[in-house]
């Protein structure tokens, strides 16, 4: 798969290809990341890519010619590597929240065309006529599209086959299928009894019993309890989906019961 970002900050985005253990998919080619400077498609001296809005009113706005620009060039650059069209996503307030759903998808896809903006955002009409998708990571504004971009990237590369160290690692993250979307159960490590200043802190017995099936209920259990206490939301969308057995249900009736 290949990802096209266009950006006017690529070096924001560059160290995201080379640090960390996702840097396997990138350099490995599974992700293929291509950074475009936006600015390299402007015209002038200060190769300018905004201007003041119409109607008035604070900030600035991209233009639409250089993004126009830089897109041809993307598509004139992905039709002579054979890579096949794919489509344009802007990170927006307005789009969907990107959820683990979303990134499979990506991660199963071809790619796509990252456009990062600046400022008060791009001119609606560039919009119009070439964004085919909008992404929002929440509802909060950043100061540009790029650590959005990273998020998709960093996301998207740890699900490619032989990235992780465990090709199981993924399978337990928070919001998997494998957990019927719940969220992930606390873990612990080394060593057993651990002080946080004068209150000892053990290991729950039942991980180190060696008793898979009831480690595993154990889990289960953490991980409803976790999603019902954080992410009530989840927990009923999950439940909505039908992804709760009796003996989770019964378990979180005797968790939510007042204790006497």
């Amino acid at each position: 798969m290949r990802f096209d970002v266009v950006t006017l900050f690529p070096e924001l985005l560059a160290p995201l290809l080379t640090v960390g253990i996702n840097r396997r998919a990138f350099s490995s080619g599974q992700v293929q990341v291509v950074l475009w400077q936006l600015r390299d498609f402007a015209d002038g001296n200060y190769r300018r890519v905004d201007d003041r809005p119409f109607g008035g009113g604070p900030g600035m706005v991209m233009m639409a010619e250089p993004l126009s620009r830089c897109l041809a060039a993307v598509r004139a650059d992905r039709e002579a590597a054979a890579a096949p069209a794919v489509p344009v996503v802007l990170f927006s307030p307005l789009g969907p929240r990107l959820d683990h759903t979303a990134v499979q998808s990506w991660a199963d896809s071809t790619g796509a065309v990252l456009v990062c903006g600046r400022y008060e955002g791009l001119d609606q009409r560039f919009i119009d006529a070439h964004v085919d998708q909008q992404i929002s990571l929440g509802d909060f504004v950043l100061s540009g599209g790029e650590i959005a971009a990273m998020a998709l990237l960093d996301a998207v590369a740890r699900l490619q086959p032989g990235v992780l160290n465990d090709e199981g690692s993924h399978q337990q993250d928070s919001f998997n299928p494998a957990l019927d979307g719940l969220l992930d159960c606390p873990h612990y490590t080394r060593p057993e009894n651990w002080q946080a200043g004068e209150v000892p802190q053990p290991v729950p017995p039942v991980l180190l019993s060696g008793n898979h099936e009831r480690i595993a209920q154990f889990r289960r259990e953490q991980s409803l309890h976790n999603t019902a206490r954080w992410r009530p939301d989840v927990l009923a969308q999950v439940r909505e989906n039908g992804r709760l057995t009796p003996r989770d249900e019964a378990f979180l009736r005797e968790a939510s019961a007042p204790q006497r």
